[in-house]
């Protein structure tokens, strides 16, 4: 089969190329699917330069969601059919023409959703779902800030955040133009408070709007320039989840005082190194919880003006014989949403 592989001679986007893979053959409780298309993640920048540690057993090849049509059965595989559409989470493998997953993995993918779109949902919403729901337990009435909210997990947080029904919902990016794009995403100015972190100081503006209350849930992919801030912005007993270190990982001056006397929770995690029990548990709730209302949405419906829809958030479709210009387009931090790759069919 053909696949996106890696130069390792070359650091940059040019290493990728298109190359021949082994063809990969079902185990008992898995499917072969022929991709369609597949999403790009900050991860595969990572991996592709060396530093991001392959889980074992896992695919050396790039990519983690996609959505096509299962075209081979495991002999034990009984839920699923030879040319069902399904959309799925994997720990690698995704840049290809096929792979092989275990059932666990995967959702249907309703008829009238694009194979564009449903390649870009798994890692963003899951990742998403897994903070704001299985990790720091969400609720109605919480006050939620999300950084990078421009970010593919980041709009999709903001949305589940929304479709939970936050009190309020804070939100940082780097310019008025993400912000304005944030603004029309939710819908709800009362709802969302929109932050240009390099003009504003957001432990002030939350404070300030919550009459000193702060957060009760945070989502961080920031890291050290964040760290101290977000400490104070969390409410007593506020819950911070941390899924990056964009701006480093050692906080030189701060204070544990706030961690003990609010009685904070803080958790740091990686999807991609959980065990498949936890991903299969995961992907399946997800698709109880929050994929209907993206099926919804997908339709191009706009949800109706209802609270809980959700919108998969695009940003570009490349082809794969353009996979060095989708990875410099994701490098270049321009983008609002989400870079997708589509696989030739013939």
């Amino acid at each position: 089969m053909k696949a996106i592989l890696i130069n390792n001679d070359n650091k940059g986007a040019e290493k990728l190329y298109i190359g021949d893979a082994p063809k990969p053959k079902p185990a008992k409780d898995e499917v072969l699917v022929k991709i369609r298309a597949f999403g790009l993640n900050r991860m595969d920048i990572l991996q592709r330069e060396g530093q991001y540690p392959v889980p074992p057993g896992a695919s050396h090849i790039l990519g983690v969601e996609f959505a096509g049509t299962v075209e081979e059965l495991g002999s034990g595989v009984n839920n699923w059919s030879v040319g069902d559409e399904v959309l799925g989470l994997a720990t690698g493998g995704a840049y290809a023409e096929y792979i092989a997953i275990g059932t666990g993995f995967l959702l249907p993918k309703p008829s009238g959703m694009p194979w564009e779109v449903a390649a870009g949902i798994m890692e963003n919403y899951i990742t998403a779902y897994q903070a704001l729901v299985t990790i720091a337990k969400i609720k109605e009435g919480d006050n939620v800030l999300i950084h990078t909210g421009a970010s593919g997990v980041g709009t999709a947080a903001l949305q589940i955040a929304k479709s939970f029904h936050a009190k309020r919902i804070f939100t940082t990016a780097s310019s008025e133009e993400k912000l304005g794009f944030l603004h029309k995403l939710i819908g709800d100015n009362e709802l969302l408070h929109t932050i240009n972190y390099k003009k504003e100081d957001f432990e002030k503006h939350i404070m300030d709007a919550t009459n000193k209350y702060g957060v009760d849930v945070l989502v961080d992919f920031v890291g050290q320039s964040h760290w101290n801030k977000n400490l104070g912005s969390l409410a007593r007993d506020g819950r911070m989840v941390m899924l990056g270190l964009l701006s480093g990982l050692d906080v030189e001056k701060t204070s544990l005082g706030p961690i003990l006397f609010k009685r904070l929770q803080i958790t740091g995690s990686t999807l991609r190194s959980r065990s498949p029990e936890y991903q299969m548990n995961l992907v399946q709730n997800f698709g109880k919880d929050v994929f209907p209302h993206i099926v919804e949405q997908a339709f191009g419906n706009q949800g109706n003006g209802k609270r809980d829809a959700i919108q998969v958030v695009m940003h570009a479709v490349y082809s794969m014989e353009d996979i060095v210009k989708a990875h410099q387009d994701m490098e270049s931090d321009a983008s609002v949403g989400k870079i997708v790759v589509t696989v030739p069919t013939e």
